[in-house]
């Protein structure tokens, strides 16, 4: 049985970047949200052009998951309750869908380090 993990934004890019410390994850099932994939899509378009967006965009939109209100407002929740840690918006979103379903949330981002079922990797 193939186990699910999420990937934020940051563990998507250094897969790309094929950081070694993130290939142990390419056996789990990935999901993430749209939100994730605009950020995906923003970041390398800027940095590597509208092709390598284009490609990495197909790749991962098999991956998405939809989020309720409930996830919103308990993403808003927690992001207000660590504004100091600069939390992002889609993070937080994507943080508590994970918890949502079970699952681990794959990061390197340092303000989710010590927080419960992170998958903290640089």
């Amino acid at each position: 049985m193939t186990k699910t993990i999420f990937f934020d934004t940051y563990a998507i890019i250094e897969v790309l970047k094929f950081n070694k410390n993130y290939q142990n994850y390419l056996d789990y099932e990935i999901v993430t949200t749209k939100l994730n994939l605009f950020e995906l899509y923003y970041k390398l378009f800027r940095e590597k052009g509208e092709i390598v967006a284009k490609t990495a965009l197909q790749k991962y939109s098999n991956c998405i998951l939809d989020f309720d209100n409930n996830v919103i407002e308990e993403a808003a929740k927690m992001r207000f309750m660590f504004k100091k840690q600069d939390m992002s918006m889609v993070d937080c979103i994507g943080y508590i869908k994970a918890k949502q379903l079970g699952i681990k949330f794959l990061t390197g981002d340092k303000q989710f380090e010590f927080l419960p079922d992170v998958e903290f990797v640089k």
